[in-house]
């Protein structure tokens, strides 16, 4: 099976292509690699703006997963038009030259972001979606693009993902757990802004394993899937890190505790994923801590702009909007 990776390059793709290799599969990737190339040197990767891709980019592929778009609030909100482009538009755009090339299955890389406010209710894909954030607001448009397209011929599957975390060769800290575990070792502080709101949590290795279920399901699935290992509290995730670094490391680490009014509060269940796709998680936050304490000597400077995508984003949307400017000088 050819399986081509939009946004093969990132956080997940650095750890979900392996996966799909060890699988025996060929895979591919496009990607603009403005956070680097961290992939096997057996892969095939294409730097390349997938608004360029067109019908003959995408044929002799059996499937398509999409990870590709801004990838946080934070990005999200520095730049509410980009948002909608990369995370509403270029999904639908690649599932519907997708489907145009013969492709049997397109896989989009949604977000549990699309529930907004679920109060202390448990929501399955059939609740409500009322995000109010342009980041939640882009993935639902997203992946209500994508999902339309679906049909007998053309699986089409939605991952809901919560917050992915853990370590990859693509470093991120900028996610709850990673965040936590980087304030604890560098500054023996953990800044809590709001304990009592609630995340879905996966590691990178289960939602990789979730992408991987995905591609194997039958061809006849298709739908929604909410993907995580459980739900907790931001302080319950502070108390945990924070236990498992000091018995880690000997050293006494402090939480700092804010009260920051945040109207992203979520729950969600994962049955459907387990009963229809067979994805079971296999790693806790204990297993995420563990793994970012193991590769800890791969860190170096832990406030690299490399580690954070909204530093990385500012600075290229500043180089791309010089372009033009520096076109016409010239």
């Amino acid at each position: 099976m050819r399986i081509l990776v939009a946004g093969g390059a990132g956080y997940v793709g650095s750890v979900l292509v392996p996966v799909l290799l060890d699988h025996g599969y060929q895979v591919d990737v496009i990607d603009l690699l403005w956070f680097g190339n961290r992939l096997p040197p057996e892969v095939r990767v294409v730097r390349q703006n997938l608004f360029d891709c067109e019908v003959d980019d995408f044929r002799g592929y059996d499937q398509v997963v999409f990870l590709a778009g801004l990838s946080n609030d934070p990005m999200a909100e520095f730049s509410p038009s980009m948002n909608f482009i990369h995370n509403a538009a270029l999904p639908s755009y690649l599932a519907y030259t997708a489907k145009k090339a013969g492709v049997r299955r397109f896989i989009y890389a949604s977000s549990c972001s699309v529930y907004g406010y679920t109060v202390n209710e448990l929501y399955d894909e059939d609740s409500p979606v009322t995000c109010g954030y342009p980041y939640g607001i882009s993935k639902l448009q997203g992946e209500r693009g994508v999902m339309q397209l679906g049909d007998d011929r053309f699986s089409t599957i939605a991952l809901r993902q919560g917050t992915v975390c853990g370590y990859s060769p693509r470093m991120r800290f900028d996610l709850i757990v990673n965040t936590m575990f980087k304030s604890a070792m560098t500054e023996g502080t953990i800044t809590i802004n709001n304990p009592s709101i609630w995340r879905p949590i996966i590691d990178v290795r289960d939602t990789s394993r979730a992408f991987l279920r995905a591609v194997q399901a039958d061809q006849s699935i298709r739908g929604v899937f909410n993907v995580a290992c459980g739900n907790f509290t931001v302080g319950q995730i502070g108390d945990m890190v924070k236990d498992q670094v000091e018995a880690l490391t000997g050293r006494k680490i402090r939480i700092a505790m804010k009260n920051v009014q945040d109207f992203r509060n979520y729950k969600v269940t994962c049955q459907r994923a387990q009963n229809v796709l067979g994805f079971l998680p296999r790693h806790s936050i204990s297993d995420i801590i563990d793994s970012l304490y193991a590769h800890r000597d791969e860190f170096g400077d832990y406030s690299a702009a490399e580690f954070y995508n909204i530093v990385v984003f500012r600075s290229r949307f500043a180089e791309e909007q010089a372009l033009p400017a520096l076109r016409k000088a010239a």
